[in-house]
């Protein structure tokens, strides 16, 4: 997977923007102020990218794809990291953006949405 097809992929999504995070050395995609993707490196150097995603769905995941860990520095339940050296499909890993923007989304406020839904 491309990192650049993935953060135009991540702009796609309504209200989304996409930031650098010095600090973390990570490309961050966001709904508002709230994280649903981070681009960046593990411990050996590999570049992967980390989504939230429905429990049980990440764990099956994790369960059929090497390339597919629990989220690297973040919430094991709730995040997982992905390779993105070709060994999780790309059309996997845009659906996991996918489905990790709605879950952000749906955890924002009523206002927030209508205002994302607005622009």
């Amino acid at each position: 997977m491309n990192v650049d097809r993935l953060i135009e992929t991540a702009l796609a999504c309504p209200g989304a923007s996409v930031v650098y995070k010095l600090e973390w050395d990570a490309t961050l995609g966001r709904v508002l102020e709230k994280m649903f993707m981070m681009i960046g490196h593990d411990n050996h150097g590999r570049a992967i990218v980390t989504f939230k995603l429905d429990p049980s769905h990440g764990d099956a995941l994790r369960q059929l794809y090497d390339g597919i860990m629990p989220g690297y520095y973040m919430n094991k339940t709730h995040w997982n990291s992905m390779l993105l050296d070709g060994s999780v499909p790309d059309d996997l890993i845009e659906d996991s953006l996918r489905q990790s923007y709605q879950l952000v989304y749906q955890s924002l406020t009523a206002k927030d949405r209508k205002r994302i839904d607005n622009e």
